[in-house]
């Protein structure tokens, strides 16, 4: 027995906006019966076109796909399209007050039903689920670009979530071993997000100080020594950086190439936007 909170069983026993819209400006079909769940969302926009005045689901599943698809049909009502299409699935299940792990991938599915029901009204065509980019779970018919968003926004960090939130993995299991792949690739996107600093407060001079010879240590130096090239930091003044550069680099012709695309670049990536790279001359 899954362990459902009040607020599921409520949308599930007494679900809100069943039906169809009557002459609705866009339209969302997802999933099949064949895969176990399906879900229609239909929305009509108010006389200025501005905001979703109403919406009905019909859906075939559990009782996680039909409260999911209630909730989000209260919570997009009175939005924008650019609103409603900023709605996560991690939005509609905390909407709910959680769901169980297992029956997450109701919650993407009615993401995904908004999503091409937007899409239908902006480019008239369609109305279905989009495959964009290349097939990973052909049983599901679930992208690397779906993996990669459920993985990102949900922070998954195993197959089993995958499959979980979207049912990646779920038929005969032969792309596990690409879906693992996505998962460590985000995992590593995490862990150079984690390493940049928060280059929206404010530096002191030493710590902008040490920041920069962090980063020339750790980013600049080694890639310039690869070709007997080298950099040496000699002052920090405000947003301007002063370096001297060594070795191969001192008499390169491209230099000014190397201090603008390689040592400034890197500089504004992991220590301050305004940083200007100067070099000493002799």
């Amino acid at each position: 027995m899954w362990d459902y909170t009040g607020k599921v069983l409520d949308h599930f026993r007494n679900p809100r906006n069943v039906g169809v819209v009557e002459n609705p400006d866009g339209i969302g079909q997802v999933g099949s019966l064949a895969c176990g769940d399906a879900l229609k969302l239909t929305f009509k926009l108010d006389a200025e076109k501005k905001r979703i005045a109403d919406v009905k689901f019909q859906t075939f599943g559990c009782a996680s796909a039909i409260a999911s698809s209630s909730a989000l049909t209260e919570m997009v009502k009175g939005l924008t399209l650019d609103e409603a299409a900023k709605i996560t699935n991690r939005d509609i299940a905390d909407y709910l007050g959680g769901l169980p792990e297992q029956k997450m991938h109701c919650s993407v599915m009615g993401r995904e039903a908004l999503d091409a029901a937007i899409e239908h009204y902006r480019s008239g065509k369609g109305g279905k689920k989009l495959l964009e980019g290349k097939v990973i779970c052909t049983c599901f018919g679930v992208t690397e670009e779906e993996i990669l968003r459920v993985t990102r926004e949900n922070k998954l960090t195993s197959v089993e979530q995958v499959t979980n939130y979207c049912k990646a993995g779920g038929g005969c299991g032969n792309c596990k071993k690409d879906i693992e792949a996505i998962v460590e690739r985000v995992r590593k996107e995490r862990e150079t997000a984690a390493a940049k600093p928060d280059k929206s407060k404010k530096l002191t001079t030493l710590q902008r100080i040490k920041l920069v010879q962090e980063t020339m240590d750790k980013e600049i130096r080694p890639m310039l020594q690869k070709d007997g090239g080298d950099v040496e930091l000699i002052d920090v003044v405000g947003s301007n950086v002063i370096i001297s550069f060594r070795g191969m680099c001192a008499h390169c012709h491209v230099a000014d190439v190397t201090m603008k695309d390689v040592v400034e670049a890197k500089l504004r990536e992991f220590v301050a936007e305004d940083i200007v790279v100067e070099e000493e001359k002799a």
